[in-house]
């Protein structure tokens, strides 16, 4: 199924397109173009925040501007599961 994303990224005058087909599929298409520079035995993960990463307004738990929503999580992830 993966392939049917990956060639919305296909150009005729480059290497690849950094956006999809219209509005199809962005966080997919994200992930395809970014699956074209991983090794092939290198464990790697997308995540699309980037419609939650900034805010206009301030809110009760969330100051005005750059969100962070996201980071916690992955260096959570990433310190219970890769560093000793």
């Amino acid at each position: 199924m993966s392939s049917r994303y990956d060639k919305m990224i296909n150009s005729p005058i480059a290497d690849m397109k950094n956006v999809g087909s219209g509005s199809k599929a962005g966080s997919i298409t994200a992930a395809q173009f970014l699956k074209r520079y991983i090794m092939d035995d290198t464990p790697w993960a997308h995540l699309d925040i980037a419609g939650t990463a900034w805010n206009d307004t301030e809110q009760p738990t969330v100051p005005k501007g750059g969100a962070g929503y996201g980071v916690r999580l992955l260096n959570r992830f990433i310190a219970d599961n890769h560093e000793k």
